[in-house]
């Protein structure tokens, strides 16, 4: 069962006792309009709940210590809530496919449906999410993916590749180094062929109109679960895996991986300078430091060096 935090009545009767600034029953209930007897339970319930002192006179104490472990279980109780919810969905729909050619492909119209079916899948998933990131995405932008974090705390594995220019759109590129600070798998590539998002090897998500008919109408995608239609997006997926250029976040002991990293993915030092908040000509600087390491004269022999020592 949700919660309960507070009944209005007690929410008005904290309200007054903070604009009172501290007050015994009796003028509480004068200036409250209730009884005498109503004052004092209200006032007990509150000191009870941690939120006003003991009387005869009671005040105010600060909400966020007496409610945040409230709000914390209240919380845990949704994102459970949620993970059963999606849990049942999908057993339905995987229990219930071989009884109709529906339930191995469903239709989602529209932005809204498809952002709550990615929420779904990624709540569902036990082991293992892949995803196709293009650069201008139909949904949701990655910062607002709120599901990937409880994902990983639970152990689910994140393996994600981005078009190059998604890196360039502003606040994207922090995202993706925080998720990989958290566990997630980042590779780039220039260019992906298709949007997709597949959970474990049970359900994939892949919008169906392309972008040059976008603005045509609203987006639709399909949910393809197991089968062998599902099996060849897996392996696509692992086929560009294989040959994308993975990203690193950048550790105090090794400062460079990340520049490594952004060089093979193929920014620009500009670029480069400022998702790493320093002068164009200092990372000028560091990558000649490099190739003199590397034993090369040019920034395509850094990256073949980099990628054959493992520096990534």
């Amino acid at each position: 069962m949700p919660v309960e935090l507070l009944l209005p009545s007690e929410e008005q009767a904290y309200r007054l006792l903070v604009r009172m600034a501290g007050a015994g029953a009796d003028e509480f209930a004068e200036r409250a309009g209730v009884s005498a007897g109503q004052a004092v339970a209200l006032l007990e319930e509150l000191r009870r709940r941690g939120l006003v002192t003991a009387g005869p006179i009671y005040r105010a104490l600060p909400p966020d210590v007496a409610l945040g472990e409230v709000l914390l279980r209240e919380q845990e109780h949704l994102q459970s809530a949620r993970q059963m919810v999606a849990a049942l969905s999908e057993d339905y729909r995987s229990n219930n496919r071989w009884r109709s050619t529906e339930h191995l492909m469903e239709i989602v119209i529209g932005a809204p449906a498809l952002r709550e079916r990615l929420r779904e899948m990624q709540d569902s998933a036990k082991e293992e999410i892949r995803w196709f990131c293009r650069a201008n995405p139909i949904a949701m932008q990655g910062p607002d993916n709120t599901e990937e974090t409880p994902a990983l705390t639970r152990g689910v594995r994140y393996r994600a590749i981005y078009e190059r220019a998604l890196l360039d759109k502003p606040g994207e590129l922090t995202s993706i180094l925080e998720a990989v600070g958290m566990g997630e798998q980042a590779r780039t590539l220039p260019i992906l062929p298709v949007r997709l998002a597949i959970a474990d090897r049970n359900l994939a998500i892949c919008p169906l109109v392309p972008d040059a008919a976008r603005g045509a109408g609203e987006p639709t995608a399909a949910l393809i679960r197991s089968s062998e239609l599902l099996d060849a997006l897996i392996a696509l997926f692992e086929s560009y895996w294989e040959r994308a250029t993975p990203l690193v976040a950048e550790v105090a002991e090794e400062p460079d991986r990340l520049l490594l990293s952004l060089l093979v993915a193929g920014l620009p030092d500009k670029s480069i300078a400022t998702h790493l908040g320093i002068s164009k000509r200092t990372v000028q600087r560091r990558l000649d430091r490099l190739m003199a390491v590397a034993g090369v004269d040019s920034r395509a022999g850094l990256a073949f060096q980099a990628a054959k020592r493992g520096w990534l």
